[in-house]
């Protein structure tokens, strides 16, 4: 490809929009351009990538048993209305009508289809274990796009589908797909972690997410070095401090003017955070016979915690949650910043699992300047949840050893679920079993985003020069420079590289040096040859790694074999990369 010729151009400014590495260098090197908020067009070195990225997933989800398919963006909302699923997704979804005024969808993730495909194609055990896939444009209307590729409203994703007659069988099919997707980051040369992970609006019974390690990531993890527990913050379980046993004293009622914060509160009363009752206050937003209604909600964590909202949704199985005005926190009688659950009225009481262990706890009075001592859970106020809504932090006590765990921030570039029967029974998946019995179909399901992907390697593989590509996901393998008076043999060279089959991008532009090597350096192509008058005084081309300061005379005459074996060198290092990972549940 000639850079003359090429429809893109870089740019020598960074971009005011641009956020984060990755998403600067993407669009000063010419790979996208943003059309609006989280949607993007991919230009025609970011698609080179891409479909490299995308060569290598059909690779591997082919090798596991994969078929490839290709699904609708558009589906009918009757097929989401099945699985409540319609209900149960806020505003994410893309919701419109057709011409004809039915309900429509566009494609977040395709369960429900695959189900319907399944219901019309699936009848016999004989036709199972199956697994489809495909590539295929998704819509979220994320309400915070954010760092150019990382958090996008529209994307293209690789999701596969498994189908099983029974768990032992999804259990394979999903201990496949987690080393094939470790396959798949380990060839893109991304380092990632897999941690289990909230499975959401997927549903089912398992989840792990695939982590890229960065401190631009929006997820935090918690990772134990001692005995390799890694979650994502969102579910983390943690070992906690279990209090004394004690007498329950009567409760107090004291004077504590303006002490509205846990820490104030402490100090004012000379106790720990741990003796203290933190209240948090949350409106739900429920489904009920496919109708949606609101409900105060009214948590309670240990002074000393913070809650998680993932575990409290997902305990109370709301769609969503929301901070509570202070009118609604008033209407339930309530006092913001001396609030307790004694006496509330209306309210769905949760508890953190730590509180009943927890006696003789300082919570609000529900009156402004007043505080009760020694409330206690059973005697002073009723719960209607008690579950672990607590979130961990850095510090906190690992689970399964008791370490102390570390925090750090990640990028989710993979996920996969155990989908088990939720959408099969929702849906009518059945097949018959080997004795003429109906059962219903167990379903998996694994995502990748590519473009994701693409920044993700991008935000890893970069200097303060631009991007550097690793040799299995660059655009072209070799980006040859032909300097003033050595045209004519930097085109010869360019024709014997192609005819070699190396892919080439060839700046033929009338630029100067400085253009030429500051745009080589910021798109990032792994191996850069120059051919100069200098160059050629010597009967060479000039050859240089991105990723090293030094570079070397190589004959003309010797130029495609020596591009040759360096291309295949960069390509087994990588391949090294690529082992058996262990796998835990």
């Amino acid at each position: 490809m000639r850079m003359s010729k090429l429809f893109s151009q870089t740019l020598r400014d960074r971009p005011s929009e641009a956020e984060i590495a990755s998403h600067e260098l993407l669009l000063r090197a010419g790979f996208i351009r943003q059309l609006a908020a989280g949607i993007f067009t991919v230009l025609p070195l970011a698609q080179r990538s891409v479909t490299k990225i995308e060569d290598i997933m059909r690779a591997e989800i082919n090798a596991i048993g994969g078929q490839e398919i290709t699904m609708p963006v558009v589906h009918p909302a009757d097929l989401w209305k099945e699985t409540n699923r319609w209900y149960q997704v806020g505003t994410e979804m893309g919701r419109f009508k057709d011409k004809a005024g039915r309900d429509m969808v566009l494609a977040m993730t395709h369960e429900e289809v695959v189900a319907d495909l399944v219901r019309n194609e699936i009848q016999s055990y004989r036709q199972l274990p199956q697994l489809i896939y495909h590539i295929q444009t998704k819509w979220r209307d994320d309400p915070r796009p954010r760092a150019g590729l990382i958090r996008v409203r529209e994307f293209t994703m690789k999701d596969s589908y498994s189908l099983d007659a029974d768990w032992d069988g999804l259990d394979k099919q999903y201990r496949n797909h987690y080393q094939a997707y470790f396959n798949i980051f380990h060839r893109c040369a991304l380092p990632v972690i897999a941690v289990k992970s909230d499975v959401g609006m997927m549903g089912g019974k398992l989840a792990h997410e695939f982590m890229y390690l960065t401190p631009v990531g929006e997820d935090t993890l918690l990772l134990c070095d001692s005995c390799g527990y890694a979650a994502n913050r969102q579910i983390a379980r943690f070992q906690k401090p279990k209090p004394e046993a004690e007498e329950l004293k009567p409760v107090e009622k004291v004077e504590t003017p303006e002490m509205k914060t846990i820490a104030g509160l402490a100090k004012f009363l000379n106790v720990p955070e741990s003796r203290t009752a933190k209240a948090v206050f949350m409106m739900g937003t429920f489904t009920r016979d496919k109708e949606e209604f609101e409900r105060f909600v009214f948590a309670i964590v240990r002074g000393d915690m913070d809650l998680n909202e993932t575990k409290l949704a997902n305990a109370i199985k709301a769609k969503e949650l929301r901070p509570a005005t202070e009118a609604e926190i008033i209407a339930v009688g309530a006092v913001p910043g001396y609030a307790s659950p004694v006496d509330i009225e209306g309210a769905l009481v949760v508890v953190d699992d730590l509180i009943p262990e927890s006696p003789n706890l300082v919570a609000g009075a529900n009156e402004e300047g007043y505080h009760l001592r020694n409330v206690n859970l059973g005697r002073d106020y009723e719960a209607d949840i008690v579950a672990d809504i607590a979130a961990a932090d850095e510090g906190a006590l690992c689970p399964e050893c008791g370490a102390e765990m570390a925090s750090s921030r990640g990028v989710e570039v993979g996920n996969i679920f155990k989908l088990g029967t939720r959408y099969s029974e929702d849906m009518g998946c059945t097949f018959l079993d080997q004795d003429g019995v109906a059962k219903f179909v167990v379903m998996g399901s694994y995502g990748i985003g590519s473009g994701r992907l693409l920044a993700a390697i991008a935000e890893e593989y970069n200097d303060e020069n631009g991007l550097i590509w690793p040799i299995t996901v660059a655009p072209y393998e070799v980006h040859l420079l032909d300097l003033k008076g050595a045209e004519d043999e930097a085109r010869r060279v360019y024709d014997e590289l192609v005819e070699a089959g190396i892919e080439v991008l060839f700046d033929d532009r009338p630029e100067s040096p400085g253009v030429k090597f500051a745009d080589a350096d910021l798109i990032g192509i792994p191996i850069r040859l120059t051919v100069s008058k200098r160059s050629l005084g010597e009967n060479s081309v000039e050859v240089k790694r991105r990723d090293m300061e030094k570079s070397e005379l190589v004959p003309v005459e010797e130029i495609a074999a020596h591009v040759r074996a360096l291309v295949n060198t960069l390509h087994s290092a990588i391949e090294k990369l690529v082992v058996e990972m262990p796998y835990e549940d």
